[in-house]
């Protein structure tokens, strides 16, 4: 296929046409919780019920079966998060082709698992370096050495044009339920999704207004819009780590650039709220990179009163055993945790001191890690504190200064947070 300056429209009908045949055609749910709580008729559109459970299926598929047959003779290599290698490994296991995927040492065990129960014997998996950049030059220069197909995760007009499949079925799902839409929202990361989707949309309702949403410490996008062209973000988180991105591709900048109407961040700490609230009220399973638009709304809720807003859910690999860092996560954004270093003085009845005159009547100790040193008139208290009813951080803070005015708040310090809690 030959494509323009630009990814059309015509290229994402032309991607929806073949992957209608292979992908599941997700549904495009009324959420009437999210509804009532933001006064707007919401809908999800659940990429998190595709059988690799996340949208990135879509590309991956597409741009494989679009590759000239020569270049996939000695099989293809792919870089990716998660999500992306679930997607090129259960394609290639259908394909009966061989792929060689590259992973983030940090990528949660989950989504390595299901890599490699989706490709079976015709996929191995390589864990290089700590983010996806690294892993991502690994791929490139594997690929080089072997003369292989790399099956690019988002800047690639195939994969952008497949991910776009995405914005034909929620348009056609909006029309047979007479729905107009007027946001349509969805994740940022490399770009692909909202490129893609993007494209379709203002080609068939120019009017729907399209949102992307990054992560708060991963803004590439939006430091990609500022600077008009693709650069590096430093100090990137890896909570969300389908969204997770230092650098957007070059064709994914420019697509977004001029189809995409505003950029959003969110604080990972929210996306952790929200996961936990699907998950409680709505039983809905999001990863953190799914839960982002849903996430978004608190920020444009004024804006979306009695509108028909769209979410992409884009995923639902969650791995099980993230949910305590959620909550940790959760409770710390909503300021009902906290953790400090103290110094204690070492006597008898300092602790009960402590918590007479520091914690509020429905405060709870989480936390508490000390080991008394000999011949030392105090020593180092690690204490984390759930805060209860009636109790404000201003508060617990003032009357913990009072107690001992050098404690150290570890929300404050990332390098000793990460080393203690």
């Amino acid at each position: 296929m030959t494509y323009s300056d630009f990814l059309t429209a015509k290229d994402v009908i032309e991607a929806y046409q073949t992957l209608s045949k292979v992908v599941r055609h997700t549904a495009l749910e009324y959420d009437e919780y999210l509804s009532k709580k933001y006064h707007a008729h919401i809908y999800l559109k659940r990429e998190d019920q595709q059988r690799v459970r996340s949208f990135k299926i879509r590309g991956a598929y597409y741009n494989i079966i679009k590759a000239d047959k020569e270049k996939l003779k000695n099989g293809v290599v792919a870089a990716s998060a998660g999500n992306h290698a679930q997607g090129v490994a259960a394609t290639c296991r259908a394909l009966d082709i061989q792929a060689t995927i590259f992973m983030p040492v940090t990528t949660p065990n989950q989504k390595v698992s299901a890599v490699r129960r989706f490709g079976g014997k015709n996929i191995t998996t390589i864990l290089v370096g700590d983010t996806f950049d690294e892993a991502q030059q690994a791929a490139l220069d594997y690929t080089q050495k072997n003369q292989m197909f790399l099956v690019a995760p988002f800047d690639d007009y195939a994969t952008m044009a497949g991910q776009g499949s995405i914005a034909v079925e929620i348009f056609n799902d909006a029309k047979d339920q007479a729905i107009d839409v007027d946001y349509l929202i969805t994740s940022v990361g490399g770009g692909g999704l909202i490129s893609g989707v993007s494209t379709y949309t203002k080609y068939i309702s120019p009017q729907t207004t399209v949102v992307g949403v990054e992560p708060e410490t991963a803004q590439s996008m939006a430091a990609a819009f500022k600077a008009q062209q693709p650069v590096t973000v430093s100090n990137v988180d890896h909570f969300v780590d389908g969204a997770a991105v230092a650098k957007v591709g070059q064709l994914t900048y420019r697509q977004a650039h001029r189809y995409v109407d505003r950029l959003l961040a969110v604080p990972e700490g929210k996306v952790a709220q929200t996961v936990m609230d699907m998950y409680t009220y709505e039983a809905i399973v999001a990863e953190p990179a799914g839960a982002m638009p849903i996430a978004s709304l608190d920020i444009i809720a004024k804006d979306i009163v009695d509108q028909t807003v769209v979410l992409v859910v884009s995923g639902g690999n969650n791995d099980i055993s993230r949910m305590q860092e959620m909550e940790q996560k959760s409770l710390m954004y909503k300021g009902q945790q906290q953790f400090y270093l103290v110094e204690f003085p070492q006597r008898p009845g300092a602790l009960r001191q402590f918590v007479n005159d520091v914690l509020g009547p429905n405060d709870d100790i989480t936390r508490f890690e000390y080991t008394k040193k000999i011949n030392s008139e105090t020593g180092s208290v690690m204490v984390g504190i759930l805060l209860g009813e009636g109790t404000s951080v201003t508060s617990l803070t003032q009357r913990l200064s009072a107690f001992f005015p050098k404690y150290v708040n570890l929300q404050e310090n990332s390098v000793l947070f990460n080393m203690l809690v």
